[in-house]
C-alpha cells in the first residue's frame, strides 16, 4: 500500500556529537549506551526521516548514509558546530539536536516540524527552560545569525533576534522526558536505570 505523501516540507538534522565530555571522563558521550544503543544512536533514530542527516564531531560509528563533518577548530563549541553541520544541509528546514538525548522520540521531531512558524520552533523543559538544542529551524534564518555572530557566541545568544515559538511537549507518564541528556557520571547512571525500567515495563 502506497503511503500518502508527507504534507510537511522536507528537512535535514544536524546533530551535534563533539565536546570532551570532560564530566564522563573524557569519552566520547555520544556513543556511550543507554538501552542498549548508542545516545547517538538515539538522536539518528528521531530524525530518521530527515536527509541529509548530518553528525558534528570527531570521526565515529554512524549508519550508512549519515555524514559526519568535523567543526574547525575541532572543539570549538556548539556554534562552531552547527556552522560545520549546516555547511551541509541544502533544505529549508533543519532539525537541530544534541548528540546526548536517549530519550528523544520521533514523534517529538514531527511534533516541532507541525509547529515550525517563524524563524524557528524549541522545547521548553518542565521548569520552563529552552531546550536550545532540541529545535527545528529555518535553515536560512540559522545561516544569517550565524553571518551575523561577530566572535565567539553562545547558542541562547544565537538564537536570540530570532522569531522563536517554544513548545512544552505533553510527557507520558513514567517515562523519561524527551530532554533528557547525560552531562555527568550521575545523569548516565539514572538514564540507564530508567531505559531498565522501561524496558521491564
Amino acid at each position: 500500500m502506497t503511503r500518502p505523501p508527507d504534507p510537511l516540507p522536507p528537512y535535514a538534522a544536524v546533530v551535534l556529537a563533539g565536546g570532551r565530555a570532560a564530566r564522563l571522563g573524557g569519552r566520547a558521550k555520544p556513543q556511550l549506551e543507554v538501552g542498549g544503543r548508542t545516545m547517538l544512536a538515539a538522536a539518528l533514530a528521531a530524525v530518521a526521516d530527515a536527509s541529509p542527516r548530518v553528525v558534528v564531531g570527531p570521526p565515529q560509528p554512524v549508519p550508512g548514509g549519515v555524514l559526519v563533518v568535523r567543526e574547525e577548530p575541532p572543539g570549538g563549541g556548539p556554534v562552531t558546530a552547527l556552522r560545520a553541520g549546516l555547511a551541509a544541509v541544502d533544505t529549508d528546514v533543519v532539525a537541530v539536536l544534541a548528540g546526548d538525548l536517549p530519550f528523544v522520540p520521533p514523534r517529538l521531531v514531527r511534533e516541532l516540524r507541525e509547529r515550525l512558524s517563524g524563524d524557528g520552533v524549541l522545547v521548553v523543559d518542565d521548569s520552563g527552560r529552552d531546550q536550545l538544542l532540541l529545535g527545528v529551524w529555518r535553515t536560512g534564518a540559522l545561516r544569517t545569525a550565524l553571518g551575523d555572530a561577530g566572535g565567539p557566541t553562545s547558542v541562547r545568544r544565537l538564537v536570540a533576534p530570532l522569531s522563536v515559538t517554544r513548545y512544552r511537549p505533553a510527557r507520558e507518564p513514567g517515562r523519561p522526558a524527551p530532554w533528557t541528556d547525560c552531562d555527568t557520571p550521575a545523569d548516565l547512571a539514572r538514564a540507564r536505570a530508567a531505559a531498565e525500567e522501561r524496558h521491564r515495563g
